[in-house]
């Protein structure tokens, strides 16, 4: 008998527990449902179009010879060359810098009279030397960069790499972009907030998104997850995101 009486009082003790935890549950969600009703969140953007008025243009030549010494004669004659060259196209020297020479050893495979490699021996040196073009003269550098067969003409074997493009300008803008996503997204909170008869509040919170910089007319298929950021043309589109909540009266 007392048994029976001590399993009566355990269920219970469960069942009271089991429905002061689902009233406790039901209001923690109710107010959870009231806390989240009354805040507006939107996203909104900004986007504008620019030009680069920065250019980096880069390559490199190179000289091989049996001593280091006559491979450095040539490439100090080649660098004299390029220099010239490009300061005879419209730049000035100081847009102009030659890095310092590279030198490797140059080697020769043998192989004996059935064809088998049996080894390699030095043959000589090859000294190499890189040109780095920095210039607010964008027309003239391109040009360049896309004609160098005089050089070519003159021995000189210079490899060419495609231009770099940047805008001095880029902080100011990522400024005013900031500012006109926010005012965009601003705008949409009172959108909303109108159409369904709320009031706003507080700002309760904002948050920033990711620069995506890239080319001109590329869409959004060019974005990354943390920022675009395109070097390889003239033309570009800035594009940021700005996300405000509100709390409601």
């Amino acid at each position: 008998m007392e048994q029976k009486k001590t399993s009566w009082i355990t269920a219970l003790i469960i069942g009271l527990s089991i429905v002061i935890s689902c009233v406790a549950l039901a209001i923690g969600l109710t107010h959870f449902r009231s806390e989240s009703s009354h805040v507006i969140t939107a996203t909104g953007s900004a986007s504008t179009d620019f030009e680069s008025d920065t250019i980096i243009w880069r390559g490199y030549f190179s000289a091989t010879a049996e001593t280091s010494q006559e491979a450095y004669d040539k490439i100090k004659k080649d660098a004299g060359t390029v220099k010239s060259y490009l300061i005879e196209k419209g730049l000035t020297e100081d847009e102009i810098v030659l890095n310092s020479v590279d030198i490797s050893r140059t080697y020769r495979d043998n192989y004996d009279d059935q064809g088998n490699y049996i080894g390699s021996e030095p043959e000589g040196y090859q000294l190499s030397q890189s040109v780095v073009v920095t210039s607010s003269n964008l027309d003239t550098v391109e040009k360049i960069s896309r004609d160098i067969s005089s050089l070519l003409d003159q021995g000189v074997e210079l490899s060419s790499y495609s231009p770099e493009y940047y805008y001095s300008g880029l902080e100011e803008l990522k400024l005013d972009l900031i500012d006109k996503a926010a005012a965009n997204t601003k705008e949409r909170i009172d959108i909303i907030a109108r159409n369904s008869g709320a009031e706003l509040g507080k700002l309760n919170n904002s948050s920033l998104g990711v620069f995506q910089i890239t080319a001109k007319n590329s869409g959004t298929s060019s974005y990354a997850y943390d920022g675009a950021f395109d070097t390889t043309s003239r033309y570009k589109t800035a594009t940021i995101t700005v996300k405000l909540e509100y709390d409601l009266k």
